[in-house]
């Protein structure tokens, strides 16, 4: 964006230098071309002084919506029948992943099919 700003205000600054050295005396033509220049120098002036976004704030948040009625289980491991807790489990791409803290297997959590 700010390429295409910085160009913008490069033609306004040459159309605003056509204006005053094509002026011959016409007090209008150079009103026109210093109103020009002015903008071009505000386009620049506003892009560099506009706070640039921080990457490195960034918060995400995953909702899961379950359908139908939920209870909650108790999860094992499926390699050493270790209990699972919630530091075993991590959301990974909208898929949940099981990491066994006993054994070390890791695993993608699958719902067995209800019908």
């Amino acid at each position: 964006m700010q390429i295409v700003t910085y160009l913008l205000a490069a033609a306004l600054g040459f159309f605003g230098l056509v204006f005053i050295v094509g002026a011959q005396g016409q007090v209008l033509r150079v009103v026109v071309g210093v109103v020009l220049f002015i903008g071009a120098g505000a386009l620049v002036y506003l892009t560099r002084v506009r706070p640039q976004p921080s990457q490195t704030n960034v918060t995400v948040t995953q909702k899961i919506e379950l359908s139908g009625n939920v209870s909650a289980q108790n999860l094992t491991c499926k390699n050493c029948g270790g209990k699972l807790t919630e530091k075993s489990i991590s959301v990974k791409a909208g898929a949940v992943f099981i990491n066994c803290e006993f054994c070390g297997t890791a695993y993608q959590l699958e719902e067995d099919p209800k019908w």
